[in-house]
């Protein structure tokens, strides 16, 4: 029984990873990967400063990001992930919008 599941679980990952590489999977990983970085830039930042920061870079790389993500999301005819990718890039979007019109902005709401 257990050998049999290992056996699933080999050709499993060996169509997932193997057989279906292909461009899109490449796209993916590339915007994942952008998309996964935003929380390391996020957490050094804030490591530096001592204090929660959120840099515009953070910004950046979730639009930049989010939107590959949601290219790839939409190659792959996925509902799900097409809604929670468009809906978090017009978030993310937004928020530049608001730092490029208005300024970064402090917790006491003055620019800075």
């Amino acid at each position: 029984m257990i050998a049999d599941l290992a056996q699933k679980l080999s050709h499993y990952f060996y169509d997932v990873f193997i057989v279906n590489f292909d461009g899109w999977v490449v796209l993916g990983f590339v915007a994942q990967g952008l998309f996964t970085a935003r929380f390391l830039v996020q957490w050094i930042a804030s490591e530096r400063a001592r204090a929660s920061v959120i840099p515009v870079s953070f910004w950046f790389l979730s639009v930049i990001g989010g939107f590959l993500l949601l290219i790839y999301a939409l190659s792959r005819r996925d509902p799900v992930f097409i809604a929670g990718q468009a809906l978090g890039f017009f978030v993310y979007a937004r928020n530049l919008y608001f730092i490029m019109v208005h300024g970064r902005q402090t917790a006491s709401g003055k620019a800075s």
